[in-house]
This record gives C-alpha cells, structure tokens and sequence, in this order.
C-alpha cells in the first residue's frame, strides 16, 4: 500500500523547533477543545499518528506541560513558547498538531473548526466523545 500523503513543514515561531509531519487525513481532522488548558491555549488542532512527527531541528527545545491525568503530552518551544503539537489524551496514538505551526498554513483559512467537549473528556466517560459544536470564522 502506498502512502500517497503530503509531508508538511512546520516549526514555531522563532524556528528554533522544526518538524515535518505527515498528517492522518490532511486538514479534515481540524478541531479545538473546550478543557481547560486548550481553552486558554486557544489553538487549532489537526491529527497525526505518532510515527508521523520527525523533529529536524531543536528537539531539545521542546518543553512538555503535563496536568490532570498526565496522559497528555503538551510540546512548546521553550524559547518562543509556541505550543507546536500534543499526544492526545482520547487517543495517546496520535499528536494534534497545531495548525499555525504549518508551513503556509494559518487557522484562519478554515471557515468551520470542530469543537470537542474536553470539559467532558472522552476518557472520563464510557460513550464516547462529545461534539460541542462547530466554530464558525469569517475571513475577511
């Protein structure tokens, strides 16, 4: 099986943290989260299998923030304090990875962002996630 999936180039602010990723299904998987810290954080996320992450410049940069359960893993730059991408607690399989970190690619560009019940985590419960909505941009 072929894997016919775009290698995207990423990095923080400073870009003293680089990364490419190959995402799970481009930017379809676009969502933010309602926990606590997603919500101060603020970012738009999108998803890739852990494999799918190779740090190429400054892997000793990145910082990590662990709350709560400490299942998620929360990566920034320690020197711009970009958060560039997390190992999800629904799924510690996968990071989300921020999408303004994405070469050429801003979270302004989607006009519809899934919002997730992190308040309510998924792991908290036995049904599942919850979807809070969607959350509408309009790009001027």
């Amino acid at each position: 099986m072929s894997d016919n999936r775009k290698t995207h180039k990423a990095s923080c602010h400073c870009k003293a943290v680089e990364f490419t990723v190959l995402l799970s299904n481009e930017f379809n998987t676009i969502r933010r989260c309602t926990c606590s810290y997603c919500s101060m954080r603020g970012a738009v996320a999108v998803s890739a299998e852990l494999a799918d992450i190779t740090i190429t410049k400054g892997e000793s940069l990145l910082s990590v923030y662990q709350f709560n359960s400490g299942t998620a893993k929360h990566f920034f730059c320690s020197i711009c304090g970009i958060y560039t991408h997390h190992q999800r607690r629904s799924n510690p399989h996968q990071y989300g990875v921020n999408v303004a970190c994405i070469e050429g690619v801003s979270p302004f560009d989607f006009k519809e962002v899934v919002v997730y019940d992190g308040v309510n985590h998924p792991t908290d419960r036995q049904s599942g996630p919850i979807t809070a909505g969607v959350l509408r941009y309009s790009k001027q």
